[in-house]
């Protein structure tokens, strides 16, 4: 009998069957108390996930709204930028992603930009970000946790540098926020932005944000695009609103996977995912794969996904094969974006996954690699995995 099946992928990830069912409730008006009290759920669960992503479980601001929008976290990138800059204003990019320089894409349509750019899999330079940085830079983005390559990017050190040249810090936490660490006092951070198909495990179709003071003080939603007027979100807000037609079943799964998310506990979940994406990384090397990301210097590898580079032998066009070995299996990766498609596969460990779906995944690439010829150590790798399972999760460095 073929096991059921898995979704690997980084976004969507699988959903609880409690998320599931709230969405198959009767429908209700989007301007109804019983919508309010939809939003309210949703909004509390994520000031907690906002707030409180530590491994120790502290605050980390109390001076913040969250708001949650009618798009996936490219309209919150936007919106974010269209309502804190305007023509003649200078933003700074950090790029070595696709979503790195998405963000410095949509930047470019408000204002003057420079990108601090790294090839995508290796380090941001930080006194690359110090010398373009200047007293004249209005926002300084940055994408924490790069998705298309692996790599978790130095976000405190960045709000630092921001911060001393009064620059407003806007960063993407799409596959970081609900998964991993966040200090947004720490890191200096006046906006962060996530997605609710990633480390929230809901659906696909809305996003959030994290506003804080300084943020919300510079916002000018004149000049932004109308359906992304953040004054106007935050208006709404204190009613339990949104300006326009509300998704009503995908608000109804976020407050239902959000509050799962606190009934684990941010503490236990970040523990969690560092423990499953050490056991994909490691359990891979030690398969005789290679991580694709260069973690040396400041940033880290990420703790929601994995980035793996194929082997020579099943690069570029060959590559399909493996994937097909993959599906096959009833199991779903992701493959390379951009440049990238071809050279590397990556997976998730976002969400709810059990050790045992983690020990599949292994599993099933290292079966998939035989099939097409590549010479892997399946046992090896399933069994540094499960090692790295049963080891408790380690509190960052203050270096």
């Amino acid at each position: 009998m073929d096991e059921e099946f898995l979704l690997l992928n980084p976004g969507p990830v699988p959903v609880t069957d409690e998320v599931l069912e709230s969405m198959a409730e009767p429908m209700v008006s989007h301007r109804s108390a019983e919508f309010e009290a939809v939003y309210e759920r949703a909004q509390d669960g994520l000031d907690y996930v906002f707030t409180q992503s530590t491994l120790s479980g502290e605050s980390t601001a109390d001076d913040g709204t969250s708001l949650i929008l009618n798009g996936t976290a490219t309209m919150g990138m936007e919106a974010a930028v269209a309502n804190l800059i305007g023509e003649g204003d200078e933003v700074v990019s950090l790029v070595n992603g696709k979503f790195g320089r998405r963000f410095a894409r949509i930047a470019d349509r408000y204002a003057s930009v420079t990108r601090v750019e790294a090839d995508w899999g290796d380090s941001i330079s930080v006194e690359a970000v110090e010398e373009a940085v200047t007293d004249d830079t209005d926002v300084v983005t940055m994408v924490h946790n790069e998705t298309s390559t692996g790599l978790l990017n130095p976000a405190k050190e960045v709000g630092e540098i921001a911060a001393d040249h009064d620059a407003l810090f806007v960063m993407d936490g799409v596959t970081s926020i609900g998964g991993d660490e966040i200090r947004l006092d720490e890191w200096n951070v006046d906006v962060a932005i996530t997605d609710a198909q990633k480390a929230l495990a809901a659906p696909p179709g809305i996003s959030a944000m994290y506003v804080r003071e300084r943020a919300v003080e510079a916002f000018d939603g004149e000049s932004a695009p109308f359906y992304e007027d953040l004054d106007w979100h935050l208006r709404k807000a204190e009613s339990h609103q949104t300006p326009f037609t509300s998704a009503v079943p995908l608000f109804r799964a976020l407050a239902v996977a959000v509050e799962d998310i606190e009934s684990e506990g941010m503490e236990n979940r970040i523990a969690r995912h560092r423990r499953q994406s050490a056991a994909f990384r490691e359990g891979f090397r030690a398969m005789g794969l290679e991580s694709f990301p260069n973690a040396d210097g400041p940033t880290e590898f990420s703790n929601t996904l994995t980035a793996i580079s194929l082997p020579e032998e099943i690069r570029g066009d060959e590559s399909s094969a493996f994937f097909d070995a993959v599906k096959d299996r009833n199991v779903s990766i992701s493959g390379g974006q951009g440049h990238l498609g071809g050279q590397i596969f990556r997976v998730s460990n976002m969400g709810h996954l059990t050790s045992e779906q983690i020990l599949r995944g292994i599993r099933t690439v290292g079966e998939a690699m035989e099939e097409v010829g590549v010479d892997v150590d399946i046992e090896a790798g399933l069994e540094t995995a499960e090692e790295q399972l049963e080891t408790p999760a380690a509190a960052p460095s203050d270096d």
